[in-house]
């Protein structure tokens, strides 16, 4: 299936929607557990490879994408909200090599939302900027493409899976 992602500047945000042929169990499971968040978050030939995980409200979510020379770019995940089966919110930024972040690049507040389809999973990513620049950065550095190529990953996952 396909991501259909809205960009507005305007409001600084990012809207991909994806409908996933899996139940909402499985879907959840995929985006809560490190094991499996491994397995598809990352867009090949990158590889996620989680270091901490606190899936919980003030919890967070510490990995790396590598890429296929060795090559690792950090990421953090802070999380405000979860509601099971339906809403994770909370902040996303870059990390350095030591595990500080890189004031350089855009952190975003997100949300992601989960509704039932009947067999499949309707799956709301939004993340919102500080500015037009910053969603115009993130844009260059491939959120909309990497992003498509991940729920590809997670179609994959999930359909193994069954």
């Amino acid at each position: 299936m396909k991501t259909n992602v809205i960009k507005n500047f305007n409001d600084c945000t990012f809207i991909a929607t994806r409908e996933i042929p899996a139940r909402i169990s499985g879907v959840w499971r995929a985006f809560s557990e490190s094991n499996l968040l491994d397995k598809w978050w990352a867009p090949k030939p990158w590889r996620c490879e989680t270091k901490v995980m606190e899936f919980k409200p003030d919890g967070t979510w510490i990995y790396d994408m590598v890429g296929p020379r060795g090559e690792r770019s950090g990421s953090l995940q802070t999380f405000k909200e979860i509601i099971f089966e339906k809403k994770i919110s909370g902040k996303d930024a870059f990390l350095d090599k030591y595990g500080k972040v890189r004031e350089e690049l855009p952190v975003s507040e997100f949300e992601i939302l989960f509704t039932p389809m009947g067999e499949n999973t309707l799956i709301t990513f939004l993340s919102k900027f500080k500015d037009k620049e910053s969603l115009s950065l993130i844009l260059e550095l491939g959120l909309e493409e990497g992003l498509d190529m991940a729920f590809d990953n997670l179609e994959e996952l999930l359909l193994n899976m069954k």
